[in-house]
Parts: structure tokens; sequence; C-alpha cells
């Protein structure tokens, strides 16, 4: 499928009025990037925590609030009923902490395993969570969907507080509180808090009205420092791949500080030293491409209790052995990923890619393992350019799917027109505009594949289709320098919506070969005879790579410092790659 890379242009009005303001006293080509995203000030790059939205804005955190203090006060059972993601997981740690070093007794922790309960609080964990007498449940990172569930615990007598990001349907739980920036009639200014952040933002209510109260010295308790708890929220917030407005920048900027610092919790020590990652030179891409994973690991193949344990473990051997454990199912993960890969991209070549290959892409294999559609569906959309769902057998009657989409389609509004037209078509449904999930009736795929593919066809043309990669413009020689590539390093943190500065530019071809199996490991040079660069390509095509006639080549690339042996240099991470 074809690749386009394009310039980005200011998003916002400064470099068209030609502003004064702004950032002048950052370097050109900076102030070129933050402009490309949409700031429009040096305020917008704040990343003190003095600048975070307050919990004030979030509609219900009273009601929260009230929750929380009563169960402290009467010394009630609290159960925090999590998600099976890294997202769910960092949430689940985080309110276990902060909730027990404000006071709670009597709090734990309750994660569905996917394979048997799905997703959220359904009724049948509700029956689950009653032989632990919670009088209160927390939802973290679901929720907002639990009608059922809700109902199921408040007629057991449970009081249920929700803590949830995801997009509310047509109709609310009927619980004690509900806190989410994207529910209807909040106010709160950031719609793209994570879980974590969510649950991060009731624990700030929570702490100051107990201050506020005379709690902690009641209870001879010292005020719990919030900041300790940023670095679940950073790894939870880039998981999640939530995007980077400015409120997310500040927490997942202050959560990369404590964990440069090694200030961070022992389990999240742990997977940076299994992942082979200095904390103090930690990126938030480290935590997306690294520590993430192996976390989710845990929930697509088995049980997520084993990654909230490490999160919550303070003693560095049993952190280690369980980041051990959740090394060895990412390791598992990749290889079935890898197997459905191959047997999807098998399939996909009987049928013409260029003429007969559906907008809007179903696939779904017998023997495909539920924990992994996601990625595979995320890998298969990446090479293909288009909105894929990948399914799962759940049993002889029901299928599960996992959706990503790619710009132009908002994926969950548009399970929403398929449920709408269809009536009956989609048994339930939820996610965020590139992602939701899906289950349906085994023997309606059919249908759902015409009815899917119809939909996405009303909102994508053909031209929608094309691969972009979005460039920064080109890098003089000077450029490519450490100080340079330092700079941009901590210019971010970048990753979702602010995404990591890409350039391009045609370079000379010095050298070629491969490395590990299937990476292209490059020299180039940007004038004929000029310094060599080191350049590495991922994960290329071995059909065409290495290539003797490419003596010149046009490449999308980041800057990256590579360090080996204790020599640091700087590196082309290479996007994309044509022969010139």
């Amino acid at each position: 499928m074809a690749i386009v890379i394009k310039r980005r242009e200011a998003t916002s009005e400064i470099n068209k009025a030609k502003s004064t303001d702004a950032f002048s006293e950052l370097p050109p080509i900076l102030q070129q990037i933050y402009q490309a995203r949409g700031l429009e000030n040096s305020a917008q790059l704040s990343r003190s925590l003095a600048h975070l939205h307050s919990f004030e804005q979030l509609k219900g955190i009273q009601d929260a609030v009230s929750c929380l203090s009563e169960a402290l006060a009467k010394d009630q059972r609290i159960l925090i009923i999590g998600d099976y993601d890294a997202d769910g997981a960092t949430s689940s740690a985080l309110a276990m902490r902060a909730l027990t070093a404000m006071g709670a007794q009597h709090v734990d922790y309750l994660v569905p395993n996917r394979f048997e309960f799905g997703y959220g609080l359904t009724p049948e964990i509700v029956e689950v969570a009653r032989d632990y007498q919670p009088d209160l449940l927390i939802t973290v990172d679901n929720g907002i969907a639990s009608i059922d569930g809700v109902a199921a615990a408040k007629a057991l007598g449970m009081r249920v507080l929700i803590t949830d990001h995801h997009l509310a349907g047509s109709e609310l739980p009927d619980a004690d509180a509900i806190i989410n920036p994207n529910q209807p009639g909040c106010n709160f200014p950031s719609k793209n808090l994570a879980g974590v952040g969510v649950i991060f933002y009731v624990m700030l209510a929570l702490r100051a009205h107990l201050r506020q109260h005379g709690w902690f010295e009641a209870k001879n308790i010292p005020v719990p420092n919030m900041g300790k708890w940023l670095d679940l929220v950073a790894l939870g917030t880039v998981a999640d791949v939530v995007p980077l407005d400015s409120n997310n920048r500040i927490l997942v900027h202050q959560g990369l500080q404590r964990i440069r610092a090694r200030k961070c919790c022992t389990g999240i020590q742990a997977l940076l030293q299994i992942a082979n990652r200095l904390p103090q030179r930690l990126v938030a891409s480290d935590l997306g491409f690294a520590v993430g994973p192996r976390l989710n690991a845990a929930g697509r193949l088995e049980d997520m209790r084993v990654g909230i344990a490490c999160l919550l473990s303070d003693d560095a051997e049993a952190a280690l052995t369980l980041a051990q454990q959740l090394d060895a199912l990412n390791k598992e993960r990749r290889s079935i990923e890898g197997n459905m890969q191959a047997q999807a991209l098998k399939a996909l070549e009987a049928l013409s890619l260029s003429e007969n290959l559906p907008t809007g892409l179903c696939l779904y294999q017998a023997d495909w393992h539920q924990g992994v559609v996601g990625i595979v569906a995320s890998r298969i959309k990446d090479k293909l350019h288009r909105p894929v769902i990948a399914f799962a057998k759940v049993n002889e009657n029901e299928l599960k799917g996992s959706a990503r989409s790619v710009k132009g389609l908002h994926i969950r509004d548009a399970l929403d027109a398929v449920a709408t037209r269809h009536p009956g078509l989609i048994q339930k449904f939820g996610g965020h505009a590139m992602a939701a999930g899906l289950s349906l009736a085994r023997d309606r795929f059919a249908d759902f594949q015409k009815a899917f593919d119809e939909e996405v066809c009303r909102h994508l043309s053909p031209a929608d289709l094309r691969g972009e990669i979005m460039s920064d413009g080109s890098l003089q020689a000077s450029d490519v320098s450490l100080p340079f590539a330092e700079m941009l390093r901590d210019a971010g943190p970048w990753g979702q919506a602010f995404p990591e500065p890409t350039f391009d530019g045609e370079f000379w071809v010095l050298s070629q070969r491969i490395v590990g199996e299937k990476h292209l490991k490059l020299s180039l040079a940007i004038d004929e005879g000029g310094m060599p660069i080191d350049a590495i390509a991922f994960n290329i095509d071995p059909k065409q790579w290495p290539n003797n006639a490419a003596q010149k080549i046009h490449a999308a690339y980041r800057l990256d410092v590579n360090e080996y042996r204790g020599r640091r240099q700087v590196q082309f991470m290479i996007e994309h790659l044509e022969i010139r």
C-alpha cells in the first residue's frame, strides 16, 4: 500500500500572523515543531503541577468524595474493580496505594478475567465481588456502560463509585457517583484523561477534603504526597495511547521525572530492568513500547492480578520475580500475535489488495486468541491503512472483536451507527475514536462484515486509505548532532496527538546490512562524501532489502541517541524509505 510523506504546517495562527509572542526564546526549528502541533504560546509548554486543571471542574466530584470519606470514616470495606490492561492495572494500583495511605483499613481489588467475565462491572463479576462483602465498589478505567452491573451491585446493598474515561452511551448507570470527563455535562477541560488520570484526580479531591476536615491529624496519618504516584499515572497514560494534551503532558512529564530520579515504585523499576531500559534516560516511548506491553501481556493471556501485584510490591526481589513472569507472558504474546498476523495476511492474499479489499476490514479465524486480536487489528491497520476489526471466538455462539481505526473515522460512532441501522446485530460495544470493542453472535459475522464496510465507506474515500507520514521538514547537516537530538528528547513528552518530531530528506547510502534477521542497518550521508550517519529501519521486507541498487534513498526518520558500551551517538530511526 502507498505511503505518502507530507510536510506539517502550523495549525495555530502564530505562524500566519508572524506573532512575536509564542516561543521567541526557543530555536526556530523547535518553534516550528510546536506550532505544527497546535501550540499557541509558551504557557502551553508548562510542565509544572501548578498548571494542572482543577479537580473541582469534574462533574460529580463532591459525590465521589462523600462516598469515599464516608467509607473511611465508618471503616467500611472498599473493593476496586479494574480493567485488564495497563491503564486498568496502574489505576488499580494507584487506588490501592492512595486509599491505604489515607487510612483505609479494608481495601482490595478485583480484576475480571477477560475470558470468563468479559469487560467491566458485569452482573457476573458483581457475584464474585459479593464474596469480598464490600460496602463500596469503585470501578477504575471502566463502568460507564455497566448499567446491569451497577443495578446488580445496588440490589445487593453495595454503593458504587464509577471512575472511567470511555465515551458514555445514551444511558448512564445508576451509580452513587460517576467521575468521567466524557460524561454529559462535565466541564473538565481535558477530555483525554486516561483511567489512571481520572482516579488520580479523585484521590486528589479526597486528600483535599480529608486535609480540610482534619482527618490526617485526627488519625495521626501523614498527609500523602500525591506526586509519589505520578509514575503510575505516566505509565498508564502513555500505555493507553490517549492524546497527550497539555494536562496529560504535565502528568507524564512529572511521572517521568520521578522515574528518572529512581523515585518510582519497585515494580516499575523491576519492569525497566527486565526491559533493559535505564531509568535516568527514560522517555515516554519507553513506557509505551517496553513497559506497557509487558504489563498488558498478563491481561491478554492470563490474569492481570500478576501485573497489579508487581506494581504494588515494595520488595525488590519479589517485584523482579513478577516482572520476569510478565516478560515471559509478553514473549508468548508476541509469538501468538506473530502467528495470527501471518495467518491474517495469508488470508488477505486470496484477495486482490488493490481491487477487492473492503474499506472497512473484518477478520476472523476460529483459533485466534481473544487477548491478542486488538494487537493484530492494529498491525493490519498500520499495514493496510484502513479500519480493521479482528474477531476471536468466545464460545460456539459468540464472537468478540477488537477494532482499530484511522484518521477520518470515529470507530465507536461507526459501531453506534451500525447498531442503529441494524438493530440486534451488535450485542454490545464501547470504546474511543480510534479503538473499540464489540460482541456479536457468531452466525451474524457475515452480516456485520457487510454492514461495517458500508458504514466505513460513508466516511472514507480511496484517498483516505493512503498511509501518511507527517514530516517536520528536512535537517541540515549541522542539526544532526548530539546536542540537537538531546534538545528534541527533552522537548516532549511526545506521544499520541503530540507526535515525536519526524524529518525527511534524501541521503546517499554508504552501506547496508541485515541485523537481527529483519532489521536494516544503514550508514548514510546527507551529501556525497559527507560524514556517515548511523541509521536503522526495523521490520523491513527482506525481499526488498538490502538492495544494491539503492545508491540514494528518500527517508522519513526520527533522531535518536544510541548508547552502546558507553559511547553515545546520533542515530536515525527510519520510519519509511524509498529508492531515489
